[in-house]
C-alpha cells in the first residue's frame, strides 16, 4: 500500500500486544485529539498490527525532506497519581519523542521546526478504556493507562497496562493534514494493583510504534 506513509502505524505500537483488551481503537474511545475522524479506516501497520489511519491519496513524499516531531502530550491532560506518578508520566512522553526521531531519522532530516518541504509529527498519548467486562482499572486517569486485572491460580491479579496513541502528520508550509493514525497496544504487565508503573513499562509498545511508522515510509518511498 503505497500510501501508509508516516502515520502507517504508530500501533502508538510495538506496544507489545497482548492481553485481554482489543488492539483497535473503537470510534467511542477517540479522544478528540484529532479534528476529523471520519475518513479513518482500518489497516494494518508492517508489524502486522491493526491501525486505524487516513492518508491524502494525492500525497507525494517527493515534496519532503525532513520531519519536524512535535514535543508529544497526554489528551485530555491527565492528572498524576500513586500508581501512575509525574516521572512516568513525563518520562513517557520524552521516550516517545526520542524513539520518533530516533527512527524517522535515519531516512529523513530532523527539522528544528515547520517550514516548506517539512513533514509534522504531532502526537498525543490519547485515553482509552478496558472494556473487559468483570474487570475494573485500578485507577481512572484520562490517558490509557488502564489496568484490567487477570487471576492467576494463586489469586494474585496481574495488572496489564495499555496505551493508545493518536497522531496527524502535517505539511509544514500550509499545515494542510497529509495523514492521520489512532492505534493502541499493551505493555508490560504489572506484578499486582500497589505497584507503581514506570516508563520502562511501555517503552516496547513506543518503540515498535515508532519502527512501525519509519518502515511505513520506506514502503511508501519504494511504490514511487
Amino acid at each position: 500500500m503505497k500510501h501508509a506513509l508516516i502515520v502507517g502505524t504508530l500501533c502508538l505500537a510495538g506496544l507489545g500486544l497482548a492481553g485481554c483488551s482489543s488492539s483497535t481503537v473503537k470510534p467511542e474511545e477517540y479522544s478528540g485529539f484529532l479534528h476529523d475522524y471520519s475518513q479513518l479506516k482500518e489497516d494494518k501497520s508492517p508489524s502486522g498490527a491493526t491501525v486505524m489511519r487516513w492518508i491524502d491519496p494525492k500525497l507525494d513524499l517527493a515534496r519532503y525532506s525532513s520531519v519536524y516531531v512535535e514535543p508529544s502530550q497526554f489528551y485530555p491532560k491527565p492528572q498524576p497519581t500513586d500508581k501512575i506518578p509525574q516521572t512516568t508520566l513525563n518520562g513517557i512522553t520524552r521516550y516517545y519523542d526520542a524513539a520518533l526521531k530516533r527512527e524517522l531519522g535515519k531516512s529523513l532530516t530532523l527539522a528544528n521546526g515547520p517550514g516548506p518541504g517539512v513533514i509534522v509529527v504531532r502526537p498525543a498519548i490519547t485515553a482509552v478504556s478496558s472494556k473487559t467486562e468483570g474487570l475494573k482499572p485500578y485507577e481512572v486517569i484520562p490517558i490509557a493507562l488502564v489496568a484490567a486485572a487477570v487471576s492467576t491460580a494463586s489469586g494474585i491479579r496481574d495488572q496489564e497496562t495499555d496505551i493508545a496513541t493518536e497522531a496527524q502528520f502535517l505539511d509544514g508550509g500550509n499545515n494542510k493534514v497529509l495523514a492521520q493514525v489512532v492505534r493502541k497496544g499493551s505493555g508490560k504487565p504489572l506484578e499486582n494493583d500497589s505497584q507503581v508503573m514506570t516508563a520502562d513499562d511501555v517503552k516496547a509498545v513506543l518503540d515498535g510504534w515508532a519502527v512501525d511508522l519509519h518502515q511505513s515510509y520506506l514502503k511508501l518511498k519504494a511504490h514511487k
